[in-house]
């Protein structure tokens, strides 16, 4: 006779991780987690270099990823028949755990999000059926006038594994800065079916980038280690961040996020153009 199952872990009891107040409305998730800000304070650092970099982009977005699946994926009550089973009855372990049968999309924006795309990638296929995770692939870079501000971004082009309807879409791109990126890559996904959600990774975000993304797409949700809002006047930086969202400043006039941490395709790739 199979054991009645245990109730305690058949309960949604997991708790959403902890995050920062403010007020930029339920789709934004600012974490609060002192180990991806230290890791993050230390990749933005002033002398912090490779192989560092890209060890610390390795750690923070195994961490991110985890951290998004934790929050948004589908779970499943699963029966698991434990080596003991073959002395004992009891020997069942019922849950609910991830359900394995859900799709999932990450997109590598090259170039500053190919290693965290992989990372995401790589995860994804441990965790759910492989066959239903794939990666996609789009060259995507800023345009620029002649005074270096940013006009938009250009897709030169794709590789896109074709629909993505019902998947769980996955950006993972370390800065959200004026959000032109994100904007055309939403926008090129429309023509490949509608995701059961779409969700953006990053290390830092700006009150720009926020706001552009909620009047363009909406349905985006957002999760970032930390909001940059280095320029606004100092009675803003008071408050709760997106309190006075239309004083909150956190682009240069070349469109760099302040206090930043550099362009993060540059110093990940050692490659300065």
């Amino acid at each position: 006779m199979k054991p009645l199952n245990d109730i305690h872990y058949l309960q949604d009891s997991f708790q959403r991780p902890p995050e920062q107040e403010h007020r930029y409305g339920p789709n934004v998730h600012l974490l609060s987690d002192v180990c991806l800000q230290s890791e993050l304070a230390t990749l933005c650092s002033v002398g912090t270099e490779q192989p560092l970099i890209n060890t610390l982009v390795e750690s923070i977005y195994t961490s991110l990823i985890r951290t998004v699946i934790h929050a948004e994926f589908a779970r499943k009550k699963t029966e698991v028949r434990t080596r003991m089973a073959e002395s004992h009855a009891e020997g069942f372990f019922h849950s609910l755990l991830l359900d394995p049968e859900q799709k999932a999309v990450t997109v590598n924006l090259a170039r500053a999000g190919t290693l965290p795309s992989h990372l995401c990638y790589s995860t994804l296929n441990h965790l759910l059926n492989p066959r239903l995770v794939r990666q996609d692939h789009i060259s995507i870079a800023r345009q620029t006038d002649a005074s270096h501000h940013v006009t938009g971004s250009a897709v030169s082009g794709h590789k896109i594994g074709g629909s993505v309807d019902g998947s769980i879409l996955l950006i993972p791109d370390p800065m959200g800065a004026t959000g032109s990126t994100l904007v055309e890559t939403l926008n090129l996904y429309r023509s490949y079916g509608l995701p059961s959600k779409t969700i953006a990774i990053h290390c830092i975000v700006t009150p720009e980038y926020l706001r552009k993304l909620r009047d363009t797409h909406p349905e985006l949700i957002v999760y970032a280690i930390r909001l940059d809002r280095g320029l606004s006047p100092e009675p803003v930086l008071s408050t709760v961040p997106g309190t006075h969202w239309d004083q909150e400043r956190g682009l240069n006039d070349n469109q760099y996020i302040v206090p930043g941490g550099g362009g993060f395709g540059e110093i990940m790739n050692n490659a300065y153009v």
